[in-house]
This record gives C-alpha cells, sequence and structure tokens, in this order.
C-alpha cells in the first residue's frame, strides 16, 4: 500500500472518530441490546461464504439421506421462525445448509446465510426439537450479527475505523481483512463470542424454536445431554460458553413465554 494513500486514511481519523460517537448506542441487536458492529455486512458475507467453501473442501459432506432430510427440515422450519419473529433484521434471502462428517457435537450458521451440522451433533441430539435449539442458537449468533460485534472488538476501534475505510477498495481490503484476522475456518465456528452472546443466542434461539412448533422444554434436555457427552465438562466448541447450569437456569425462566408461544403454533414434523 503507498504511505501517501495509508496517510490519507489515517488524516480521517478525527472524522470518523466523531461519526463514531454519533453512532455508539445506535445499533441495537434484535433483542435491544446495545452493539458497535463496524464491518459492513456485505464483507461478513463475503467472509462467510470464503469459510464455507473451505469447509467444503477440506470436510467430507455426508451422503446419508434421513439426515440431510432431518437437518434440513429442522433449519428451514428455524429460519422460517426467525423471519417471522424478526421481519425486520437483514436476514439472508436464502439459505446453504450442509452436514459434515465430523464426530464433534457442533453446528454453526455464518453470515451470508450458512448452515452446517456436523454428524456428531446428531448423536447427542436425541430428536428434532434438540436439534432446533442448537440451529436456532446458532441462527440467533447471525440475527445479532454477533460476528461483526466480535470481529469489531477483536480489530480495536482505531484499525477497525481504519479498515471500514479500507473496505471501499474492495476485493483488497477483504483479503487485508481475511488476513490480517488469520480468519480461516474460525469465523462462526472457534471464534469465541461473549457470555453476553452466547446468553443473548441462547434465549433467541428458544424463542425462535418455539415459534417454528419445536418443543422448547427440549433445549432444557439437549444442554442436559451435552453436559453428559462432556464427562461433566463443556464440549471444547462450549469452552467460552456460559456454565451448563446457568444456561438451562436461564433458558427456564424463560421457558413460560416460549411454552406460550408453542401452544399457538402448528407442530413442526422433521421425523420423516
Amino acid at each position: 500500500m503507498h504511505l501517501r494513500f495509508l496517510l490519507r486514511r489515517l488524516s480521517m481519523f478525527p472524522l470518523l472518530m466523531l461519526s463514531l460517537l454519533l453512532l455508539v448506542g445506535c445499533d441495537e441487536t434484535p433483542t435491544g441490546r446495545s452493539q458497535l458492529a463496524l464491518i459492513p455486512e456485505h464483507l461478513m458475507a463475503q467472509m462467510g461464504e470464503d469459510t464455507f467453501e473451505q469447509l467444503r473442501r477440506d470436510q467430507p459432506i455426508s451422503r446419508s439421506a434421513p439426515v440431510n432430510r432431518q437437518v434440513q427440515c429442522v433449519a428451514r422450519e428455524i429460519v422460517a421462525a426467525a423471519e417471522a419473529i424478526y421481519p425486520n433484521a437483514d436476514l439472508p434471502d436464502t439459505w446453504e445448509i450442509a452436514v459434515f462428517e465430523d464426530p464433534s457435537p457442533n453446528a454453526f450458521a455464518l453470515p451470508g446465510g450458512r448452515i452446517g451440522v456436523h454428524t456428531g451433533l446428531l448423536d447427542v441430539a436425541e430428536n428434532s426439537a434438540q436439534l432446533a435449539a442448537v440451529i436456532g442458537h446458532e441462527v440467533g449468533h447471525v440475527l445479532a450479527d454477533h460476528g461483526n460485534e466480535r470481529l469489531t472488538q477483536q480489530l480495536g476501534i482505531k484499525a477497525g475505523l481504519l479498515l471500514v475505510g479500507l473496505f471501499g477498495e474492495g476485493e483488497l481490503g477483504h483479503q487485508q481483512l481475511m488476513q490480517a484476522l488469520g480468519l480461516g475456518a474460525q469465523l462462526g465456528i472457534s471464534l469465541p463470542f461473549s457470555r453476553a452472546h452466547e446468553e443473548e443466542a441462547d434465549l433467541m434461539g428458544l424463542a425462535i424454536m418455539a415459534r417454528a412448533g419445536f418443543d422448547p422444554r427440549q433445549s432444557v434436555s439437549l444442554w442436559r445431554n451435552m453436559a453428559a457427552a462432556g464427562g461433566g465438562q463443556p464440549p471444547e466448541f462450549l469452552s467460552t460458553h456460559p456454565a451448563h447450569g446457568s444456561r438451562i437456569k436461564a433458558l427456564q425462566l424463560a421457558m413460560e413465554d416460549a411454552e406460550t408461544t408453542y401452544r399457538g403454533v402448528t407442530r413442526a414434523d422433521c421425523t420423516g
């Protein structure tokens, strides 16, 4: 990058900082929590697409027809419910869903509309409702733009603002961001979210699965299964998440509203 170009970008910091001060607190997640997320959504979507394609190249895809039918069905119901609950959210128009042959009990949703489920999760999730609890949680992360918020935090305010200025350079800005963060398959998978993010995704996922017609009480059963699968300790992908006990307690506190929603909708059927 030419020094003159860099100096010109750095000279913009006072104006950008003023703009930031005006914007802080203006952005909110769907639950109303204040949020600072500076990375443009088109770039987040591009990173999500790149990450998903990398995973498809590096990991085998499940060819089991029953498994794929179940996962596709649950994911479709969850996405439709999310769109119904949060009509003003900036959701992708289409979603790509894949089941990866991986023994770890994991699932993820990426910006731009990509959902991945590991076959190992189906050994822990005993039914479609428990699978819906996990996918609902992951879609909640995307709805609340947690990946953007977390990357903004990691970059730091000044670095984030500088990169926002660079984003106008198209592919250059995209490649620099990917390299600077060393993202690869981290995005939305191993990138740790904060406890606030996890708790928010839990509650959003609970509301989404209930609206989709999945018994919300199965979310508690799912996390108990997760605790058992980890031998009393969270599985590796849950290492940055709230303790199972506190997670279950928060879900139980929100269960009455979720059950009320569930009683008023058509039951989802993803067993076939």
